[in-house]
């Protein structure tokens, strides 16, 4: 593992255009993030990922890049982002970048040289065809929009051509091997993208759809994991303490293909979405919620522990699991969740293993608001709105007009600020700097120190251990006993534990005992 600095991390996601706006134009800006960096560190969190920031026409939020060594100019300049580097690293805050390798946009300089008819170095960066009527096999595909004859590959929407890695067994001639010398020439520019960053302080990168690099790659992602063993090769050769978290959501093949850190992820169905969001999304068939943290749900941890600790075993020294309260593609924790019950959700979080992400806004319980489509958010557009600093106006998120934010303030008349909720000792935000300078202090919360399941019945208080201290948690609104005996001192708590020759926690509690 390269980055010895992840041991102590805690990340803190940005979401550029809806962090803090300086100049009064209704979209945060690097100025922005830089200003409140203070209260970033104060709040416990001492790496930031930023959502990209890179030129775009934001037909995907950014998610579409145009040009990816220059910023948009919505967030600054160049410049803008290196300082934004040199003051997180004054204030010991590490910063990683989105880096987006599998597409860029429609309007990349590369892509419309790629669609010349005549030959060119760029040619074969995107998946083509060979035909202007032929399918892209069972790709996602547009043709009729360029002189070449040819169809091209889609990773997502329209505006978003697929580069060229390979296929991993080509079955048509226009499907490349991976050791084709123009796929190898991808792949070294992507490195080369990285070294940009890295070169001008950056510490590494957040990496989008981690997985899907490689076409018609096997179950183990064998052709994608060797390109990632391979950026991780010129990683430890000449940036040692750069780190990489990948949305993957299988650490098992995610940490042996070179990632530091691996995403989980809220999939319908999976470990995590059992935790906060045991609900309907993405239009499924609806159903109760039973979300283990939900007071009156009916939750299990065991739903959650059943693929956790597949792969925590499976991945112990090899890399770490990130956990998060949230991301810009997810629904806010507190759209079924209540403060209260996100105090117990966030305390668990805060020590498990590995390297937690907390999403901006989650520390003061932002809503998830239903809003229509901006830059192709859709349903993920409720979790996008301005950060909410202080009851004046746009809730402290900008200067500028009520008609020039990026997207609406949450205009309910308890909608929750930072300037709030640090004046109250028993606020969400207070809770969430408690429970992270605990972790901080305490080695054995951080992410390396062992873990064990103490107590995981169903109705019973869920107890584990952090190397030496014993956690105990009861999210319902019943008192909870557990066969454990646990005798000590209470080094954190919410509500009441009674420690003995068995644990009792009264409805709602949380202890850390040492």
């Amino acid at each position: 593992m390269a980055a010895t600095w992840l041991k102590d991390a805690v990340f803190y996601e940005i979401y550029p255009q809806s962090f803090y706006d300086t100049n009064g134009d209704g979209i945060g800006d690097f100025n922005g993030i830089i200003e409140k960096l203070d209260y970033i560190k104060d709040l416990g969190c001492n790496a930031l990922w930023i959502n990209p920031c890179y030129d775009s026409p934001f037909k995907d939020a950014g998610y579409d890049v145009r040009d990816y060594k220059k910023v948009a100019p919505r967030y600054g300049c160049n410049n803008d982002l290196y300082r934004l580097f040199g003051e997180a690293h004054k204030r010991g805050i590490k910063v990683l970048l989105d880096l987006v390798p599998g597409h860029t946009s429609e309007e990349h300089e590369w892509f419309k040289m790629s669609q010349k008819a005549e030959k060119n170095e760029y040619t074969n960066r995107f998946i083509w065809t060979d035909f202007c009527f032929q399918r892209a096999a069972d790709l996602n595909y547009v043709g009729g929009e360029s002189e070449r004859s040819a169809t091209y590959a889609l990773n997502f929407f329209k505006c978003q051509p697929a580069l060229n890695y390979g296929f991993l067994n080509p079955e048509e001639p226009w499907q490349l091997p991976t050791d084709h010398p123009d796929v190898i020439a991808t792949r070294e520019a992507l490195k080369d993208i990285m070294r940009f960053w890295l070169s001008h302080g950056c510490d590494g990168f957040r990496v989008d759809m981690a997985s899907s690099l490689v076409k018609h790659d096997d179950e183990k992602k064998s052709g994608t994991s060797a390109i990632w063993l391979d950026v991780r090769k010129m990683l430890d050769a000449e940036f040692p303490e750069a780190a990489m978290v990948s949305e993957w959501s299988n650490p098992p093949l995610a940490l042996r293909a070179g990632y530091d850190m691996d995403f989980y992820l809220n999939i319908p169905g999976g470990g995590y979405s059992t935790l906060m969001r045991d609900y309907a999304i993405f239009g499924m068939e609806e159903h109760e919620d039973n979300s283990y943290f939900k007071k009156d749900g009916d939750g299990d941890i065991t739903r959650f522990l059943d693929e956790y600790l597949k792969w925590y075993e499976d991945t112990k020294g090899v890399g770490y699991i990130s956990m998060l309260t949230c991301n810009h593609d997810t629904n806010r924790p507190r759209y079924t969740l209540e403060p209260d019950e996100l105090k117990l959700a966030y305390a668990f979080l805060f020590t498990m293993p590995g390297v937690p992400f907390l999403y901006y806004g989650d520390e003061i319980g932002m809503r998830y608001l239903e809003l229509p489509t901006k830059e192709g958010g859709y349903f993920r557009t409720g979790s996008r709105t301005p950060m909410q600093w202080t009851k004046g106006k746009n809730l402290g998120f900008s200067e500028g007009c009520e008609d020039s934010l990026y997207l609406p303030v949450d205009s309910a008349a308890d909608a929750p600020t930072v300037e709030a909720q640090e004046n109250d000792p028993d606020s969400l935000l207070n809770m969430v700097k408690g429970i992270l300078a605990l972790r901080h202090k305490e080695e054995d919360l951080q992410a390396n120190a062992e873990f064990k399941v103490l107590c995981s019945e169903k109705g019973k208080a869920f107890v584990y251990k952090r190397g030496s201290l014993t956690i105990a948690v009861n999210p319902s609104n019943k008192e909870q006993t557990a066969p454990v005996a646990v005798d000590g001192e209470v080094i954190y708590s919410i509500g009441k534990a009674t420690l003995g020759s068995q644990l009792t926690l009264a409805p709602q509690t949380f202890v850390v005992v040492r």
